[in-house]
């Protein structure tokens, strides 16, 4: 099986790390770490993008993973995507060793007690021949953040061009507004390989207009996800952190400041880190 692959991409109007100086920083922040850097091309989807709720959904780079199939060496047959907003606190490894059953393209935590019918417009739920996409399939909305992908699989069914059809449909008729996610839940949707809750407490970024602060969801923990508007790395330059925005804080490539940081997070929510706890943070990375 293929290791997995930890890709440095830059993105504008976010904090950023360069490549050069990724390169510099990696013997001391991440000395077991190999590597191979591959760069998206941002004119690959450019004129597939359409208007989102929030300008930020409308970045690029938010579908670089519709391409990973390309991008990757064939040789490449499975991978973890992670979005550049998370926080892992817990073995990788137990997340690349799940199966992926039958003819499951990706893997991801679903939640089905969510209202799946928001996620498309009017337009879309009274033409039958759209929603007839679905078929026999019962939908679930899982978040893009956090995926195990076939991409053996991926490469043979075409799936990218499965999700840019729905990009161009999108062009024509407004079935959306939340730029990158519906088209997967339109290819996916009732399709995806469900994985335990803890590998995407989702949500920290607050909601996509206001981004307000957030607590954890109630169960265990083995990733955080900061999606939604607020960003902890905007938020703690900015003076006014949420609370678990100092878990980010730590791996924050620019101001590491780990103890401190540590027990700004247990004094607010009494988490039990101990010194041996091993928090590994991605910032702007894809594995």
């Amino acid at each position: 099986m293929p290791g997995a692959y930890l890709l440095p991409f830059h993105r504008r109007g976010v904090r950023r790390v360069e490549s050069t100086r990724f390169n510099s920083t990696r013997p001391i922040y991440f000395p077991f770490l190999n590597f191979k850097v591959y760069i998206f091309r941002e004119d690959t989807v450019l004129n597939l993008i359409s208007s989102s709720i929030r300008q930020a959904l409308e970045n690029p780079l938010n579908y670089a993973r519709n391409y990973l199939g390309d991008m990757l060496d064939s040789c490449v047959t499975r991978v973890i995507y992670l979005d550049s907003d998370v926080v892992l606190v817990d073995d990788i490894q137990k997340l690349w060793n799940v199966p992926l059953s039958g003819s499951r393209i990706i893997g991801a935590p679903e939640y089905c007690h969510a209202n799946f019918t928001k996620y498309f417009t009017d337009s879309f739920w009274s033409d039958p021949d759209l929603t007839r996409v679905f078929g026999s399939r019962n939908p679930c909305y899982f978040n893009t953040g956090v995926m195990v992908m076939d991409l053996g699989k991926w490469r043979e069914g075409n799936y990218r061009k499965k999700i840019e059809g729905w990009m161009e449909l999108q062009r024509q008729k407004r079935i959306y507004e939340l730029g990158s996610l519906p088209p997967f839940l339109l290819v996916f949707g009732g399709l995806v390989e469900p994985i335990n809750h803890r590998w995407n407490q989702h949500g920290l970024g607050g909601d996509n207009v206001m981004g307000s602060c957030r607590s954890l969801h109630p169960g265990p923990v083995s990733l955080l996800h900061w999606s939604g508007k607020g960003k902890p790395w905007v938020r703690l330059d900015e003076k006014r952190p949420c609370p678990l925005d100092y878990l980010w804080e730590p791996y924050d490539l620019y101001k590491p400041n780990y103890q401190s940081s540590k027990m700004r997070l247990q004094h607010h929510h009494n988490l039990p880190f101990s010194s041996s706890t091993n928090l590994f943070g991605y910032s702007n990375y894809f594995i």
